[in-house]
């Protein structure tokens, strides 16, 4: 994300306007840590278009989306505009069923 300044607004603005975001550690391709790549294998899963967010891209990500959020790792999982958690969270709902059941509600 290129001019991307990390205020609650332009954060907002992306989990507004896309339905399924990662904020990660790395990208889906190359994800820079293990919790990262296990939130990216469970919204590839899902087989829906999902926006990640590398946040390693810039020093003022981690503590400004970690602010926003009042989440305090990475990564965060959001759908629909709501953070679901992090990647145990997101592994969890998804292997129950949850996730598929909230993005099949939702649709």
């Amino acid at each position: 994300m290129t001019d991307f300044n990390w205020t609650a607004e332009e954060l907002q603005k992306v989990v507004e306007e896309n339905r399924l975001v990662l904020f990660m550690k790395g990208t889906p391709e190359q994800p820079q840590c293990g919790f990262s790549a296990r939130a990216a294998m469970v919204y590839q899963q899902l087989e829906q278009p999902f926006v990640s967010v590398n946040i390693l891209s810039d020093p003022r990500a981690i503590p400004a989306v970690c602010e926003w959020s009042d989440w305090p790792t990475m990564p965060q999982c959001f759908v629909d505009g709501e953070l679901i958690g992090g990647s145990d969270i997101a592994l969890d709902m998804y292997e129950s069923g949850e996730l598929q059941q909230i993005i099949e509600e939702g649709a």
